[in-house]
């Protein structure tokens, strides 16, 4: 059967690292990707930093993953004001839904990271030049 694999936390998100990409036009919230901390784990799932800014200017940082292979995500730990982790309480899997305000998960699953079905993505530069430019 399939196994997780251990997790270990990246460095916390730095500005510098951030690729803003689109998600949804029913949302005045921003979403970026942590460039650097885009990861294709040898259990094929694909880890990485969000940080979703709304319109306020407050930021919601977490590290998540997503599973192609069973379109699930799960929550890692989310970001503190000091920039560090707090690790989530039960990370557990839950099916990625197709939402109007939220969307994230989704557009991440369809147009990013699962565009070969259950298989995990070839590279982390390709999810990268996705981001950044669009497919």
């Amino acid at each position: 059967g399939w196994v997780e694999q251990d997790l270990t936390l990246p460095a916390y998100p730095k500005p510098s690292s951030l690729v803003e990409f689109s998600v949804s036009g029913a949302t005045s919230n921003r979403f970026f990707m942590d460039a650097d901390t885009i990861a294709i784990g040898a259990d094929g799932v694909v880890r990485y930093a969000l940080v979703v800014r709304s319109a306020s200017g407050a930021e919601n940082v977490s590290f998540e993953g997503i599973r192609c292979a069973t379109r699930e995500k799960k929550f890692y730990a989310f970001g503190q004001r000091n920039a560090t982790w707090s690790p989530a309480r039960d990370p557990q899997w839950s099916f990625i839904e197709i939402k109007d305000i939220n969307r994230q998960h989704i557009v991440l699953f369809s147009d990013f990271f699962c565009t070969d079905g259950p298989r995990p993505p070839r590279s982390v530069r390709e999810i990268v030049q996705w981001l950044r430019y669009g497919r």
